[in-house]
């Protein structure tokens, strides 16, 4: 398992915020995940994430974000997301990170799929 606190854990669970910030419609949803987003991004910065197998995190990411318990509120577009993650590495560890134009992004590509 995972160490919840690994750099690993922290860049997947940025994944999987950013994917149901992306797909839900509640707005006070969305504003708690982009404001948790924006904590699991600081907690990125000065990590070394050279290692990291983006894809792999996405698909982990996008699977959590894919909960039944959250499925009924997943409105926003039909939920197919490409099998690669739509955000380089570097967006999303850098530190010009944007979490509303991230989310964006994934909404844009799970709309085009």
């Amino acid at each position: 398992m995972t160490d919840p606190t690994s750099p690993a854990a922290t860049l997947r669970a940025l994944l999987a915020t950013l994917v149901k910030s992306a797909l839900v419609a509640d707005e006070a949803r969305i504003a708690a995940w982009r404001r948790e987003a924006a904590e699991l991004h600081e907690r990125l910065a000065g990590q070394d994430l050279s290692a990291l197998k983006l894809d792999g995190l996405w698909a982990l990411a996008v699977r959590e974000a894919e909960a039944p318990d959250l499925r009924p509120d997943e409105t926003r577009v039909s939920l197919t997301l490409p099998q690669a993650c739509p955000l380089a590495l570097a967006d999303l560890a850098g530190p010009g990170f944007d979490v509303e134009a991230a989310a964006d992004r994934v909404r844009q590509s799970a709309a085009t799929g």
